[in-house]
């Protein structure tokens, strides 16, 4: 654990380079064959519900959706790392990371189909729920943190997840400073795909990295190769165990960024044709960490292509049957809209409320639809 979370900010962990290859000095992570091939499938799942779910989008089948492609890789290979106690606190694009911390693909469907009912977390499920505003999910984990070290509990580290534009954010600054004076359970996780939105990196901050951002706060900061899903999970399976039990001296936070690339847009509202080269997409698709980590299972004998086949047929199924469920969900009644809102709907709302109501029963609801 020493050797992978204290070490230089611009000290970049690689297990895996871009052929699949172990890199030299490197050690892969203590993960059984079948959990290595689970993490394979799991990331061609998420991979394959994304393309999925832009195309419901674009038939206007969901509303706005924020595609992963390209980040299944530090989605999956983080949250592999949490323990059955630990906490997850996503942003708005962690469909990958939400579904093995437990959360249905129907789920995160009927979310953005605008059902809030999607944002519902089982009872069971250690998730926070979705946060589409920048960065004010950081606050709440380490809330979160500080209320569970309060009770003495030993057992829980809080992941939370965040993009590069987020450290540009108050709540950013916030979160981990207050981690770092109380010393709070969190491992603070960045994925830096490269834009924030249709702002670059370099225009973001003029740090060399955004992992020496957390020595501001006292604590460790840790920059991964966020394509390489073997290199996230060693990464940060050790900064879960130091948030648990940290050595003498030492404090409980980490920050991690994973650099990455998000090969689509922002959201489906974008266009990042505007702002980015063509080249430069293909450039980090050569990192793609799907074929990086099944290239690595073939040369080590934990898979071949018949099971490749399986895996696909599988999630092609998994897949179809969550839209199935998903669609077939009733859904909300537009009223619901102005409603838990405020704890009790100020006049304006109501007002409002009761505008809609007039229009919808003086039209009805198809013809509000109506382009």
């Amino acid at each position: 654990m020493t050797a992978t979370v204290h070490r230089e900010p611009d000290d970049m962990v690689r297990v895996l380079d871009e052929d699949g290859e172990v890199v030299d000095g490197a050690e892969v992570p203590d993960l059984d064959d079948d959990e290595l091939v689970e993490m394979y499938r799991t990331m061609k799942l998420a991979r394959r519900f994304d393309e999925r779910a832009v195309s419901l989008q674009r038939q206007g089948r969901i509303g706005t959706y924020p595609p992963l492609s390209g980040q299944e890789g530090a989605q999956v290979g983080s949250a592999m790392a949490l323990g059955g106690d630990d906490w997850m606190v996503p942003s708005y694009r962690e469909h990958a990371a939400s579904l093995v911390q437990g959360l249905p693909l129907k789920q995160t469907l009927r979310l953005w189909m605008g059902d809030e009912n999607g944002a519902r977390v089982p009872e069971d499920v250690n998730l926070f729920t979705v946060a589409v505003p920048i960065a004010s999910q950081i606050p709440h984990a380490t809330g979160l943190a500080w209320a569970s070290k309060l009770k003495d509990e030993e057992d829980k580290a809080f992941l939370c997840y965040f993009g590069d534009g987020a450290t540009s954010e108050g709540d950013f600054h916030e979160g981990l400073n207050f981690a770092g004076v109380f010393d709070t359970p969190n491992v603070f996780f960045c994925n830096n795909n490269q834009w924030a939105i249709s702002v670059p990196r370099e225009k973001q901050t003029a740090s060399k990295t955004l992992a020496q951002k957390a020595e501001a706060y006292g604590f460790e900061g840790v920059q991964v190769d966020g394509m390489d899903p073997l290199a996230v999970y060693a990464v940060t399976k050790a900064a879960v165990e130091k948030a648990k039990d940290p050595a003498e001296g030492e404090l409980r936070p980490t920050m991690i960024e994973a650099v990455q690339y998000r090969f689509g847009a922002h959201t489906t509202a974008d266009d990042p044709s505007v702002y980015r080269e063509e080249e430069e997409v293909q450039k980090w698709k050569a990192k793609d960490p799907i074929p990086r980590l099944e290239k690595f299972l073939k040369r080590t004998d934990r898979l071949d292509d018949e099971a490749i086949t399986d895996i696909e047929e599988d999630v092609e199924d998994r897949v179809a049957d969550a839209i199935a469920a998903a669609e077939e969900t009733p859904r909300p009644d537009p009223v619901e809209m102005f409603q838990n809102v405020y704890a009790e709907m100020p006049g304006r709302l109501e007002k409002q409320l009761e505008w809609f109501q007039s229009i919808r029963a003086e039209h009805g609801d198809e013809a509000l639809l109506e382009d």
